[in-house]
């Protein structure tokens, strides 16, 4: 190209002690284009959007912004600069109005020195409908769905005439539609001259929005091209460094005996008329459309929700009702969807939140020391090759993926019967994602029973052996491996009769 990028950073590195986050950090955005940025967890694709965004300061290399050297201190000289990062869980005042939380810090002022709220009314009118999605600007920032409070981040970011907005998997929390709206909003400032860099694991987005892509492996560079030149296996191939083998290494397990068990389960509301069975080796996916009540039939099994009425059963022994603790005993475990907040402590060592489910069977006298925790801790790490500097780091130092393994190794270390894992693979990169799914077939193959919940129609048909497809609270049909197809199980996710026409 010709013009002059509007950001570029060449030959970044960052260090903290003897970890290196970022060895060559190289990327250039230009006007009127959105840019890609992907690799696996601990690639150093944040710490460069840190620098970008002025929390981290660099080591070393290049960086400029519209021709000019910059040096970014703060996030405040960041911002000041015309960049914005929209992160995947907006950073709004919940208590706060839509135009509180545009204006916060630099509300404009009448001629008697109060603060113009008329004035700020009507700029977030202006702005909401510019980006084609009016928002009341008096609702309160909780009042709003992720997806809007996404929108209003952006608006925010205009209204600070922003030329660079970084968009860190945005999509993540956000419905198909929500996921649309967002596209074209993006589009829109695009075409507006904007510089877009979008940040996601999910390659179908990537190849939809994205005009040009940047790999990085490793902490370092690896390249960058035009979307239209690239294919899915070759920026996979970039990514993990090599030929990326079986995305869903199934292995072929006969089922043997029920082991989890849930007859009529209702809840008002939410769910209703559930019933499944789940038996050793087998994997069983809740599939649906996101709200159909897949993770709230999960929850409930696992004894974290109540529900009103129906039983659920462990090879063969009633569970009491809205008691997890109960469940754990009787051999069931639960990977959450939103690990960092109901599967993880974040600020406890790596050790202990891998031992968190066992500390009772690990403890003498009821105390638990480090050394207890440190042969079960380094016995599953290992297992599921958790990549961390010692077992001792707070695991909100480790990536997304490794996180996710981590949660995996808690409920491995208490040999459940059960495994309920709700999303295993999201937020993740392509080569954990496969590593997460090779070790789900292996724990199938050696009779764990599992139900998996997933909003990735892939990862759903490649997965299971059989297919409960969930529409408004309710099970409307049962696929086996052989009948489950990308067709028939979204007609069932869309319609309340599962027939395919």
């Amino acid at each position: 190209m010709d013009q002059t990028p509007t950001l570029e950073l060449r030959g970044v590195s960052k260090r903290f002690g003897s970890v290196v986050a970022l060895a060559d950090g190289q990327l250039t955005l230009y006007p009127g284009s959105i840019h890609a940025l992907i690799g696996e967890n601990g690639a150093g694709k944040s710490t460069l959007v840190k620098i970008i965004a002025g929390l981290y300061h660099r080591d070393s290399g290049e960086f400029c912004l519209n021709g000019a050297p910059v040096e970014f201190r703060t996030t405040a000289d960041s911002k000041a600069a015309g960049v914005a990062v929209i992160y995947q869980e907006p950073t709004l005042f919940p208590d706060l109005s839509v135009t509180e939380n545009i204006f916060m810090g630099r509300q404009p002022l009448t001629r008697f020195h109060m603060i113009d709220k008329a004035a700020m009314r009507a700029e977030v009118v202006a702005l909401t409908e510019r980006l084609g999605v009016p928002i009341a600007p008096d609702r309160l920032a909780a009042d709003l769905s992720i997806a809007d409070q996404q929108i209003i981040e952006i608006a925010k970011a205009i209204s600070l005439n922003a030329n660079v907005l970084i968009m860190d998997e945005p999509t993540a929390a956000l419905t198909g539609v929500e996921v649309e709206r967002l596209f074209a909003v993006a589009r829109s400032l695009r075409d507006e001259g904007k510089a877009l860099l979008f940040i996601s694991h999910r390659f179908e987005e990537v190849f939809a929005l994205c005009d040009t892509v940047t790999v990085m492996r490793d902490g370092a560079y690896i390249s960058t091209g035009a979307i239209a030149d690239t294919t899915e296996a070759g920026l996979v191939r970039q990514m993990v460094g090599r030929d990326l083998g079986e995305l869903f290494p199934k292995l072929d397990v006969p089922a043997g005996a029920p082991v989890l068990e849930v007859a009529r389960l209702n809840s008002a509301g939410t769910f209703a008329d559930i019933s499944f069975t789940v038996r050793a080796g087998e994997i069983v996916a809740l599939a649906g459309l996101v709200g159909a009540g897949r993770s709230e039939v999960a929850r409930a099994v696992f004894g974290v929700d109540p529900y009103d009425s129906g039983t659920v059963t462990v090879v063969g022994q009633p569970l009491p009702r809205h008691n997890p603790r109960a469940a754990m005993t009787a051999g069931v475990g639960l990977v959450p969807e939103d690990r960092r907040r109901q599967g993880l402590i974040m600020p406890a060592p790596v050790l202990r939140n891998i031992t968190d489910a066992i500390r009772s069977t690990i403890s003498k006298h009821g105390f638990v020391t480090a050394r207890m925790e440190q042969g079960p801790a380094a016995t599953w790490s290992a297992a599921l090759e958790v990549k961390c500097a010692a077992l001792d780091a707070p695991t909100a130092t480790l990536s997304g993926g490794n996180q996710q393994k981590v949660v995996l190794a808690k409920w491995l270390a208490a040999q459940p019967k059960v495994l309920i894992i709700d999303e295993p693979t999201r937020g993740i990169d392509v080569g954990t994602k496969s590593e997460v799914h090779r070790r789900m077939s292996e724990l199938a193959a050696q009779g764990l029973a599992i139900l998996m919940i997933s909003s990735e129609l892939p990862e759903v048909l490649g997965m299971a052996d059989r297919v409960l497809v969930m529409y408004e609270g309710r099970i409307t049909r049962e696929l086996s491996r052989a009948e489950a197809t990308s067709e028939s199980v979204m007609y069932a996710a869309t319609h309340a009769t599962g027939d395919v026409q």
